[in-house]
Formats: C-alpha cells, structure tokens, sequence
C-alpha cells in the first residue's frame, strides 16, 4: 500500500515545521510518498535498520517515494528545519529492534528533545 506524508510549516495540533506524522507504521513492501504541501522542504534519511543504504536526500519542493523492503525504525529530517525539530520516523513490519541506535543519533536544537519523545513513543 501508499502511505501519503506531508511536509508542512504548521500541522493542525498547532506544531510548526513537521511532518502530517511523527512515527509512521507501515508493513514492509509498503511505499510512502511525501508531498511537499508548504514550500522549503525535503527529506533526508540519517538513520534506518543495520545494512539499510540511506536514499539520497530529496531535492527542496520535491516529491519522493520510498518502498521499505526491510524491518526496522527509520529516522529522517527536513534539512533545512532540523534544528526545529522537523524530524520523524518510519517503523517496518513492526520491528523496532534498532530503537536504541536511532536514539543515539546525534540532533541539534529542537530535534534533540524531539528525538527523545519520539523514541519513547516507540
């Protein structure tokens, strides 16, 4: 199946600079496509399962699909807005088994606490 994300300035619980989710769960072999409602974002992946190859961060305003083929917690940023926050996360079939490597990924500002939360939710 697709999963829609969208990359927003302002989701409707008042968050500015997010993603329409913080932790996606989806099955593996399901694709999620992110669609930059508001301009200025994009998405780049800085963490995901051992022997993930990271996809190349996507172009500003640009729309991009990824299919998750193995299980496990994914992290992804907005560049642009990390220091924000604007980070999220993607968990495959259910397996989060790798949360305490995400949880170590290194974040500023915002996205440090952020990155505790969302772990937590896990």
């Amino acid at each position: 199946k697709e999963v829609v994300i969208e990359m927003l300035n302002k989701r409707d619980d008042g968050e500015k600079m997010v993603f329409s989710e913080d932790i996606t769960k989806v099955d593996v072999g399901d694709t999620i496509k992110w669609v930059p409602t508001n301009k200025g974002h994009n998405v780049e992946f800085v963490a995901g399962p051992e022997g993930f190859a990271l996809p190349k961060k996507s172009g500003l305003n640009k729309e991009v699909s990824i299919t998750f083929d193995k299980p496990g917690v994914y992290l992804y940023i907005c560049t642009p807005h990390k220091v924000m926050g604007m980070i999220a996360m993607v968990v495959v079939g259910g397996d989060v088994s790798n949360k305490d490597a995400i949880a170590k990924v290194k974040m500023i500002g915002r996205g440090k606490k952020k990155l505790s939360s969302l772990v937590e939710q896990l």
